[in-house]
């Protein structure tokens, strides 16, 4: 039987029992109180019980089980620089590639002045690396699912010595696919051990997963499932199919956005959005499973230097992404599932801060719609957006759409001579010049004249008689050598 874990808000780190180069490293990131999720779930963790943990994206879900792992390692730590002293002891598991790098570069920045080693692997990039850093030994590994089961068929990665495995955004992980592998990498894990299940949402499956591979798990929930944060403010927009692209610039435009994640339900829609929007002005790249990991890496990068205005993502970017101050998420495309929607807009009011979610309703989405107001138990606002005309925005130094027409359109009629009539009706392609070569009749050359001629004289006027014909088989090789024909008597 579950219970859940109650720790006063005044809690702060220190009050955890936290060693000082792990409070020295919390400080350093700038944190200095626990937010209720962490608080909630360090001191559990610390105990050695298993976990399921339910916060709402943006809560610092990773910090907390990050520190409490970093803090039961410590007595196994070692300078040493045998890799038999640093076996994999936590063991992270997520769903996709940029959740793994975001809780492995928390993690480092967490363990960083202990002698603890960590690393991430995930597909989508060469193993070499990778394996070298996991031959040489690391305590804690962050990995998604199929290259963890990479590196263990290739003999890289040992798993006989876990001690701590996490599940972060488990639901996630049954959603694409990953129970078979996730069951191939528990068989592998020893039988004591302890495990923490972190989620944004628990659904029926999650529930079915922790009664099945954890031990009496103390359920810790700071706030009810599958709600959304009160600092988001949540609009709705009608619009129409064919309107939305416009629409997508015009919030963008009045609201003043300069860094705002679009998503869309599928990835030539994310990329031919992406296209749409450069057209109209607006810095934007796509960023979705198609995309190769470095191209995905360069796209997130650029995005948090500020050199991109709107990053067009999937639902495989709708975990993980810590964007700090994100101002707003826009669904162009409302999603399928409805639990998507929760982890969508986490995107934006993270760690305390306001945000908003803006998202596009056409009326075939109507069904999505209600399967979101049914999920989080409360109707969203519903507002008109009317989109006139698309938006288009020029750089100064290239000349109007029209201008570089009417250009072409003069230079047509200096090589025609000046024709009049070059406005009264449009010109779909440019006319290209006719040889007269190709109007005339066809007209034998001089030369093949006489040729005839002299052929003709040669045979006293009379037409050549054709060859006799051959029989094919003898074309085809296919009568031997040719026979004499039998002398007459």
């Amino acid at each position: 039987m579950s219970d859940t874990a109650v720790t006063p808000s005044t809690a702060t780190f220190d009050q955890f029992g936290l060693a000082p180069d792990i409070l020295k490293a919390i400080k350093e990131s700038g944190y200095t109180t626990p937010t209720p999720i962490q608080a909630k779930a360090i001191p559990v963790v610390l105990s050695g019980r298993d976990v399921m943990g339910a916060a709402q994206t943006g809560t610092g879900k990773t910090a907390s089980f990050s520190l409490p792992i970093i803090q039961r390692l410590l007595p196994q730590a070692s300078t040493s620089a045998s890799p038999a002293r640093h076996p994999v002891r936590a063991l992270i598991l997520t769903p996709t590639r940029e959740l793994a790098d975001q809780v492995a570069a928390n993690v480092q920045a967490y363990a960083k002045h202990t002698a603890l080693r960590s690393a991430v692997v995930f597909g989508g990039v060469d193993m070499n690396p990778q394996s070298e850093q996991l031959r040489r030994g690391v305590e804690i590994l962050i990995a998604t699912p199929g290259r963890l089961l990479d590196h263990v068929q290739q003999k890289t990665a040992n798993l006989g010595q876990v001690q701590m495995l996490v599940l972060d955004e488990a639901d996630r992980m049954l959603d694409m696919g990953f129970l078979p592998d996730l069951q191939r990498i528990l068989n592998l894990l020893p039988k004591e051990r302890q495990t923490l299940l972190f989620s944004a949402t628990f659904s029926g499956e999650i529930k079915k997963l922790a009664a099945t591979y954890l031990r009496d798990p103390q359920t810790i929930e700071v706030a009810r499932s599958n709600s959304t944060a009160t600092n988001v403010t949540q609009i709705v927009y009608e619009v129409a199919e064919g309107d939305k692209t416009g629409a997508v610039v015009k919030l963008i435009r009045e609201r003043g956005l300069k860094q705002v994640i679009v998503f869309c339900n599928s990835k030539i829609g994310a990329s031919r959005l992406a296209r749409s929007l450069e057209r109209d002005g607006v810095v934007a790249t796509a960023i979705h499973g198609d995309r190769s990991q470095s191209e995905r890496m360069q796209a997130l990068d650029a995005f948090k230097r500020g050199e991109v205005e709107a990053l067009v993502a999937t639902d495989v970017a709708a975990r993980g992404l810590d964007i700090a101050e994100l101002p707003a998420v826009i669904n162009f495309d409302l999603p399928f599932n409805a639990e998507d929607y929760v982890h969508r807009i986490g995107r934006t009011g993270r760690a305390g801060a306001s945000g908003d979610a803006l998202s596009l309703c056409s009326p075939n989405e109507r069904k999505q719609l209600a399967d979101i107001e049914k999920l989080i138990k409360r109707p969203l606002d519903l507002q008109r957006l009317t989109v006139d005309a698309p938006v288009r925005h020029h750089h100064e130094d290239r000349p109007l759409r029209r201008e570089r027409s009417e250009a072409r359109d003069e230079r047509s009629r200096r090589r025609t001579g000046g024709a009049s009539g070059s406005y009264d009706r449009p010109h779909h392609h440019r006319a290209q010049p006719v040889d007269d070569f190709f109007l005339k009749p066809y007209e034998p050359s001089p030369a093949s004249v006489r040729k005839i001629e002299e052929t003709a004289a040669s045979n006293g006027g009379a037409p050549q008689k054709p060859a006799p014909k051959r029989q094919l088989a003898a074309l085809l090789g296919g009568l031997g050598m040719p026979r004499k024909t039998p002398s007459s008597s």
